[in-house]
């Protein structure tokens, strides 16, 4: 299911029939309090959030998910040119961003590639290092034995890192690695991702070890 949060009528009509008619199951939401409404009740695969709304806006929402724990996937449908509202979407745990006014065919490509990148799975070992364990299926991830919340781009990086220990990645590799080839985002939301991840993780963070010219690597008791 697909929650697509849009104030525009006819915009939220077209976006609903283009994925359903591409074998998605979608529905609409005027604004903020309907979305909620219908979250109570079942939780979606993917959200499609406006932030341009009528009470409140989508980045009040996402900020609401996000520290409530909500990890589901976020697309923003921004304005052409707001740039801000843009990194602070991306800041605050948005997936991927769509710039108004965007093209059906996109927003069907940007959904399938985002779905692609973070439906779990299945039959994946625990990973472990130091004291960092990781359940892939459930998306749990303990430091030093206590659960730790991630976004979902921070859980990414930290599973790549897993998967790769001692492994020194570029910014641009961790980049396309997480955010996706189609997606232009700078180093610098690398970076803030990166520092958000070590925060969290308390005492482990500091196994994620700056590499100077180069990026980032993980390793354990170093």
């Amino acid at each position: 299911m697909i929650f697509c949060v849009e104030d525009d009528n006819g915009i939220r009509d077209l976006m609903i029939y283009t994925l359903n008619s591409a074998g998605f199951e979608a529905k609409g939401f005027p604004d903020g309090e309907s979305f909620y409404e219908a979250l109570s009740e079942c939780e979606p695969e993917l959200i499609l959030l406006d932030i341009m709304l009528p009470g409140e806006d989508g980045i009040s929402i996402l900020k609401k998910l996000r520290a409530e724990g909500n990890q589901v996937p976020v697309i923003m449908a921004t304005a052409k040119g707001t740039e801000y509202d843009k990194v602070i979407g991306l800041d605050l745990g948005a997936d991927d961003y769509l710039a108004k006014p965007f093209g059906m065919m996109e927003l069907v490509s940007r959904v399938k590639a985002l779905l692609r990148r973070t439906r779990p799975m299945e039959g994946r070992e625990l990973l472990s290092l130091g004291g960092i364990q990781m359940d892939t299926v459930q998306h749990i991830v303990l430091s030093d034995g206590k659960r730790v919340e991630l976004t979902f781009k921070e859980y990414e990086l930290l599973r790549k890192f897993m998967e790769n220990p001692g492994k020194a990645f570029t910014r641009d590799q961790l980049r396309v690695s997480v955010w996706g080839d189609e997606y232009a985002s700078e180093t610098r939301t690398v970076d803030v991702h990166v520092g958000t991840l070590r925060t969290k993780l308390g005492r482990c963070g500091d196994y994620i070890k700056t590499v100077r010219g180069v990026g980032y690597r993980l390793e354990a008791g170093k």
